[in-house]
């Protein structure tokens, strides 16, 4: 069989024809600017799905504050192990930003069993008391993002941006409309689509472009 080997020629070839797919069928469609592009092509890239020309939300220069923030040793806070696994961490390193998933640690898990929350809205909990600049990527639990806005509308230091994108039927959509109409520079996306490989991809797009 006669079929492509080299990891970066795959990835060459699709980003082809996802760009010869935009232009047969979407001919009229424009990108705001070329990180919007980069991200959207990713998510695209990691889904095979066309939806995301679509249903992604980017509030005004979020992507240049998500840009500054990772040249400024930012800390960034993932709901699920899934999604920190997705980061490329290689990149995180050599800008000196640090990363942490809080989901199954063992003083969450007693939080959220003391409060009757989740794990994920106990781990943001423990996020926002820690010191420094910090990014939240969210991409499977709506309970995080609802806790998250929660406690900044309480007046907790919010965070310098939020890529939010859970997945699912119970609270995914409206958790992102929520954060739509917040005050928090956000990506997010429009109804049920999402998950880790989302998420992940929407930061490795904004690190792929430093």
């Amino acid at each position: 069989m006669d079929y492509i080997k080299q990891p970066k020629l795959i990835e060459e070839k699709s980003f082809e024809i996802i760009q010869h797919l935009i232009t047969e069928h979407r001919p009229d469609y424009l990108f705001v600017d070329a990180c919007q592009e980069h991200i959207i092509k990713r998510a695209i890239h990691t889904s095979a799905d066309f939806d995301w020309l679509d249903i992604l939300h980017f509030s005004p220069q979020v992507t240049k504050l998500l840009s500054t923030a990772l040249q400024r040793n930012v800390t960034i806070f993932t709901d699920t192990s899934m999604v920190l696994s997705g980061i490329n961490k290689r990149y995180l390193d050599k800008l000196g930003c640090r990363y942490y998933c809080y989901i199954n640690d063992e003083h969450v898990a007693l939080i959220a069993k003391q409060h009757d929350i989740t794990r994920s809205m106990a781990a943001v909990d423990l996020a926002l008391q820690q010191p420094g600049e910090k990014i939240f990527v969210f991409g499977n639990a709506p309970t995080a993002l609802f806790r998250l806005l929660e406690l900044t509308k309480r007046g907790l230091c919010p965070p310098t941006a939020v890529i939010g994108v859970p997945v699912g039927f119970v609270g995914a959509a409206e958790s992102k409309a929520a954060l739509i109409k917040s005050n928090l520079p956000n990506i997010t996306s429009i109804g049920r689509k999402g998950g880790s490989n989302i998420a992940a991809a929407i930061l490795n797009a904004v690190l792929y472009e430093l």
